[in-house]
């Protein structure tokens, strides 16, 4: 059963952990989202498949979440620049890259959790 709780903090841990990863911007976010699993791991306990299972959740939170707003300003950028059409594909492109990112977002989360449920 999925302890939504121990999502939720990964989740929030994510977040953190990302808004500092933009001074190292891919060793930064790879360890985001390996302490965002890594939280809901421990948090869940129940060893390594539970805290996989809650990692993932927790970075896929995280990684549609930033997919979602870098849509929007996509969108906004998009519209400004180039019309109500420039504003809608370069949203829903931006959107593309971005489930791309909440993909690689959730594998890592699942391998943090996975030691975070063998730790706990």
């Amino acid at each position: 059963m999925t302890d939504w709780s121990a999502v939720f903090w990964g989740f929030v841990a994510g977040i953190v952990a990302g808004v500092f990863a933009f001074a190292l911007p891919v060793i930064g976010h790879v360890g985001a989202g390996l302490v965002a699993g890594f939280v809901a791991g421990v948090l869940a306990g129940g060893g390594i498949a539970s805290g996989a299972w809650h990692g993932l959740l927790a970075g896929s939170l995280g990684g549609i979440a930033l997919a979602l707003v870098a849509s929007l300003l996509g969108g906004i950028v998009g519209g400004v620049a180039g019309g109500p059409l420039g504003g809608l594909l370069g949203g829903a492109g931006v959107f593309v890259l971005g489930v791309l990112i909440a993909f690689v977002f959730a594998v890592d989360s699942a391998i943090g959790g996975a030691v975070g449920g063998l730790l706990s």
